[in-house]
């Protein structure tokens, strides 16, 4: 997207560039210099923000109200055009806004030079780029609570559902299927919180701002924010035309959001595994392997898996575009297009994918439950009873109870197996009610405290964010 702020004028040999050149480009600069390939998707940004302009350009008196009508229909005509397949993109015209205002022109005629008037590329191209980036946001807030709810409804089915919880990917503590859901309902949950606190901070508008510093033209800029559905006009016309925070927000929260959803596609990935049995994905999210006629591969949760590098590369990529550019507009900006597009792009696909398994995937609740025992899954429970029942310091139960997982480990049982007297012989204090905090429904009834994995906590929680997405 060019400085537009040479003025342009009839005749010469590049009608865009006006007569401050006397030859046209070459091909190589054509194709460097063009972005039409890629910002053709702002088409019907840019024809909203034309129309908001034409109709302020009106209301001010700047333009004659016939033109305004004849132009704005025109617009119409382009969209339809556009939408329709239609439309003869030219790379010649560098950018959508020349080749909308080219063919507004073929349609209309000399009016359509009129609608430039108090405005530039450099803030049509931001104000385009804020509306699609805007309505990114919107479409990843609706993805975003299609997944939490399908997860709400995993973990109200699953309440009481115990499993092993892992750290280091070791059997640490029994927890239940619907604490384990709820985790991503609250990572979800902080990622619909930065979208909708990103869209918030993003939504100024810089149209008006011209090249970089405002215009002689009695302008309305609030009214074209009030048009375009922006809270204000981007109040300094510096920053609006080089801003980009608004996209690099976007990047870091598609980031973000895309690194928990490839955590949950790693998850997935294990617990479909023959190995681990805890989900069956269903048919619509798997493939088949074509030699192994046993195979049924998570292929949609790996893919999901690999998209983050695509865009945490895009986020990346535009913070190395923008860290050296001095104010206002320069030519590196029209590389920031290109990096949100696949983000966005990606990661609306990785979120439809995951709702997608999710509210098909079954859980298997006896696959859960056995696996929920193993591994001495309640260590830290005797530990706790020894604490609780017997007075010992934490650290020695934690001994004592380490001695007991050994002993249990050397014979090749679990804690609940061991004898009361093979109990006693760590310590002579321990009776028999010891054996009413090992079972792993016990365990997870036992986990009150607010957040914790006891089913009633974890109801609590469903009901909140339930309340919450009304």
């Amino acid at each position: 997207m060019t400085d537009s702020s040479d003025t342009q004028k009839p005749g010469g040999s590049n009608a865009m560039w006006g007569g401050r050149f006397s030859a046209g480009p070459d091909a190589i600069m054509e194709a460097i210099n063009a972005s039409i390939g890629f910002d053709q998707r702002m088409a019907a940004q840019d024809i909203a923000g034309s129309r908001a302009h034409a109709a302020m350009l009106g209301a001010t008196g700047i333009l004659e109200a016939s033109d305004v009508e004849v132009i704005r229909e025109g617009l119409l005509t382009v969209l339809s055009e556009i939408e329709a397949g239609d439309f003869p993109f030219s790379s010649a015209l560098e950018d959508i806004h020349m080749n909308v205002e080219a063919r507004l022109k073929d349609i209309i005629g000399e009016p359509a030079g009129r609608l430039h008037t108090g405005r530039s590329r450099n803030d049509q191209v931001a104000t385009d780029f804020k509306l699609w980036v805007r309505d990114q946001f919107d479409a990843c807030e609706t993805g975003l609570q299609a997944l939490i709810r399908a997860l709400l409804d995993q973990a109200e089915a699953g309440a009481d559902w115990v499993m092993p919880g892992f750290t280091h990917l070791q059997t640490a503590q029994p927890v239940t299927w619907g604490h384990h859901m709820m985790a991503y309902v609250e990572m979800f949950g902080r990622d619909l919180s930065r979208v909708r606190d990103a869209r918030a901070r993003m939504n100024t508008s810089p149209l008006g701002a011209a090249a970089l510093a405002g215009t002689s033209f009695p302008i309305d800029r609030h009214m074209t924010a009030e048009a375009l559905g922006f809270d204000a006009p981007a109040a300094n016309s510096l920053d609006a035309v080089s801003d980009r925070d608004f996209a690099l927000e976007f990047l870091s929260t598609a980031s973000i959001c895309a690194m928990h959803l490839s955590r949950f596609a790693e998850e997935l990935v294990i617990w479909s595994s023959a190995q681990f049995r805890f989900v069956t994905l269903s048919d619509r999210f798997s493939t088949g392997s074509s030699i192994m006629p046993q195979k049924k591969n998570p292929d949609a949760a790996e893919l999901i898996r690999a998209k983050v590098g695509r865009i945490f590369g895009a986020n990346t990529a535009l913070m190395m575009v923008m860290k050296g550019l001095p104010l206002a507009y320069s030519k590196d900006m029209q590389e920031d297009k290109e990096q949100v597009f696949d983000a966005a792009d990606n990661l609306m696909l990785a979120l439809a994918a995951m709702t997608g398994m999710v509210t098909d995937m079954t859980a298997n609740r006896d696959s859960l439950a056995a696996a929920a025992g193993s591994g001495f899954s309640t260590a830290t429970d005797l530990a706790d009873w020894l604490v609780r029942v017997l007075g010992l310091p934490f650290r020695d139960a934690h001994h004592i109870t380490g001695s007991l997982v050994a002993l249990a480990e050397s014979k090749g049982c679990d804690l609940p197996d061991l004898s009361l007297d093979e109990m006693k012989s760590a310590h002579d204090g321990i009776t028999q009610g010891v054996f009413d905090v090992l079972g792993v429904e016990n365990s997870v009834n036992s986990r009150t405290s607010y957040g914790g994995t006891a089913p009633a906590q974890v109801r609590a929680q469903v009901a909140r964010w339930k309340e919450l997405m009304a």
